[in-house]
């Protein structure tokens, strides 16, 4: 495996500071966020360490030779909108950036683009499948003529009241991903797993790694802390945030031996990307980074992974 970290946690960083850390701190690869340039409208949103709009070859040789001297690899490209948004221009914006992002991962010889299916929030999970198959139909077909796995996070995207009843991405529960998987079948559609998900959601984190192994393109590594007295106050039908908190890997409930034992089990030898979502270690650069370097050294007593 590679171990890596998601640079948008890193987001006042350049290109080049992001891989010169990465390198220093040995590690093997970074998921590069591609957003399109502009304001962020979420938290870890809007980061553009690549800008994959009008990408021409000369800039992809640049990027690449930068990864290159470094001995950084790119273990995807990352863009997270929400492609199935009631708001039409919305939905179309983010779907015309994906093909941007699929044409830069073809430039670049990245393998992997990370995204979200997204949802409207409003309706049920049949209500949006119609226009899931649609655009999602086109998108696969479209990364798999030009070598890119597309990856699917499965975070529900339901905290704010905004994201309120069905959050805003579909594609977050096994019984979904089967359908998906079974609609679209094409081999290069898959899943960029995060464990932590599934806990919040009181749901088994193992079991899909055995079940859907030959989906598992990428790997997210976070983690997250039930706060059971929380949620005997607010109840499970409360914005999920009242009732957990979003930690770095060993700081909260997934049992990373567990994950690895299950994980290695399965064949699994791609990229496992730490994901920085706890405000604990939001400060400044050097907190940011440190919350990456503890996490690395932590998930390195579970995993094989590659030692530069």
């Amino acid at each position: 495996m590679q171990l890596g970290f998601v640079s948008a946690i890193l987001a006042d960083q350049s290109l080049e500071e992001v891989v010169r850390f990465a390198a220093a701190a040995k590690f093997d690869c970074v998921e590069l966020m591609c957003w399109p340039k502009g304001k962020a409208e979420r938290r870890y949103a809007g980061v553009t360490h690549i800008d994959v709009t009008g990408m021409t070859a000369d800039e992809a040789k640049r990027i690449n030779d930068l990864l290159g001297e470094a001995g950084v690899a790119i273990s995807g490209l990352g863009y997270y909108p929400n492609p199935l948004s009631p708001d039409q221009s919305e939905a179309w914006a983010a779907i015309d950036h994906l093909h941007d992002v699929i044409d830069g991962a073809q430039l670049l010889g990245v393998g992997v683009v990370n995204t979200f299916i997204g949802r409207d929030w409003t309706q049920s999970v049949d209500e949006n499948w119609p226009r899931f198959l649609e655009v999602f139909r086109e998108l696969v077909t479209y990364a798999e003529e030009r070598g890119a796995r597309l990856c699917i996070e499965n975070c529900p995207m339901l905290f704010t009241a905004d994201e309120w009843p069905g959050g805003k991405n579909l594609g977050t529960s096994p019984k979904i991903w089967r359908r998906m998987f079974s609609d679209i079948p094409n081999e290069n559609f898959g899943l960029n797993y995060d464990p932590s998900h599934m806990i919040w959601q009181r749901m088994d984190y193992l079991k899909p790694l055995v079940e859907f192994k030959d989906r598992i393109f990428h790997v997210h590594a976070k983690d997250v802390r039930l706060d059971q007295h929380k949620l005997d106050d607010v109840g499970i039908l409360a914005h999920p945030l009242e009732h957990h908190t979003p930690k770095l890997p060993g700081l909260g409930e997934v049992d990373w031996g567990k994950f690895f034992s299950v994980l290695t089990d399965t064949g699994y030898d791609g990229p496992v990307a730490i994901e920085v979502e706890d405000r604990s270690y939001e400060g400044g650069v050097a907190v940011r980074q440190s919350s990456l370097i503890q996490s690395g050294r932590y998930l390195a007593n579970f995993a094989p992974f590659m030692q530069k």
